[in-house]
């Protein structure tokens, strides 16, 4: 009784000085796996093979040996990159165990606050270079429930966020998948950031000294320290289809949801929803054609009227001898408020040379 209380009350101090953030650790948003991105991230029912840690722990018990994945991605005109690496392996018949590690970065960042020194000549030696990176650990476990067509897997992800030597922070969460295949038919839940993820922040009071006046009126107080991500649901259901002898279809729709009112095309003061659908047409199992649509946005313009910002996504897959390789082009002609980006990931499963 006594713990439950002290538990209860941390908890009330932990909420009463920390802030709700509506987008908090959103680069753990972006997506992994060209094969995924290429279907606009419908996979929540569908995905079973090791980047499942990302998308659905429960999808790692389709891994029947040793995985491992690599993902490289630029945004912005190469201004930020975006890295994952993933491995999983089955620990038996009804569970598995997955390890991954994304980093999303901007590097050699010009530190201009020293520009101008104490008797206002511009000094260009005391300009130096830092980067701000986010990283996140996730530790996935998967299991096969007493249910036939049920599994269930977790996340525990451990969040490091570097700016410099002006700020870090940790930050620790939870995800939780289920998925229910039945015959051709597949569905999926995943609920990330179950617990709500709690970063805390450690900020470098000297630095913050140099440039709080530096616009008058503003950067006057030191910012929260403590920030809380949101829950977030997927929900998603697919089906696969058989064409001929060699072609196989897998369509997949999945609905995103925040609990926040945002601009997405489904939006409420509860919740907001975005759909995405995604479209894999395979030929023996060697080589496949992607194709997504997602990212649903209401864009309000200048003149106040609204308009439907809409993301569609391509992508190429390619197996071979246990080596997969998959490309994305996501956001075709920048219809979005993204640019496209050009996206590549490897796979190697171990499983082809038992």
């Amino acid at each position: 009784m006594r713990i439950r209380l002290f538990l209860s009350f941390v908890l009330c101090v932990v909420f009463a000085n920390a802030q709700f953030r509506n987008y908090s650790n959103e680069f753990l948003n972006i997506g992994v796996d060209a094969a995924a991105l290429g279907m606009s991230k419908a996979v929540v029912a569908t995905t079973g093979d090791v980047n499942s840690g990302y998308w659905n722990p429960a999808g790692l018990l389709e891994v029947e040996d040793y995985q491992g994945s690599l993902m490289h991605a630029s945004y912005f005109a190469g201004i930020a990159t975006y890295n994952f690496a993933a491995f999983a392996m089955p620990i038996d018949k009804r569970s598995a165990l997955g390890l991954s590690i994304v980093r999303f970065g901007v590097d050699d960042i010009l530190n201009t606050t020293e520009l101008i020194d104490s008797q206002g000549n511009i000094d260009f030696n005391r300009v130096n270079l830092f980067s701000a990176a986010d990283y996140a650990l996730n530790i996935s476990y998967a299991r096969k429930l007493l249910f036939n067509g049920f599994t269930v897997g977790g996340n525990a992800k451990i969040v490091r966020r570097i700016i410099g030597d002006f700020a870090t922070s940790w930050g620790v969460g939870f995800d939780i998948g289920i998925q229910y295949t039945k015959n051709r038919l597949r569905f999926g839940v995943m609920a990330r950031d179950i617990t709500t993820t709690f970063n805390t922040w450690a900020i470098n009071e000297n630095e913050f000294e140099k440039i709080k006046n530096a616009i008058p009126g503003q950067n006057q107080e030191l910012p929260e320290t403590t920030e809380i991500t949101k829950p977030k649901l997927q929900l998603g259901v697919a089906r696969d289809f058989s064409i001929g002898r060699y072609f196989t279809l897998l369509a997949e729709i999945d609905l995103n949801m925040r609990f926040a009112e945002t601009n997405d095309i489904i939006s409420t003061e509860l919740a907001s929803i975005d759909p995405a659908f995604g479209f894999q047409l395979g030929y023996d199992k060697l080589v496949f054609l992607r194709l997504g649509v997602g990212n649903f946005q209401n864009i309000k313009e200048f003149d106040n009227s609204e308009s439907l910002s809409v993301q569609p996504n391509f992508g190429l897959g390619f197996r071979y001898k246990g080596i997969q390789i998959d490309y994305a082009l996501t956001n075709i002609g920048s219809t979005g408020n993204a640019l496209f980006s050009n996206i590549f990931s490897i796979k190697f499963d171990y499983s082809f040379y038992r």
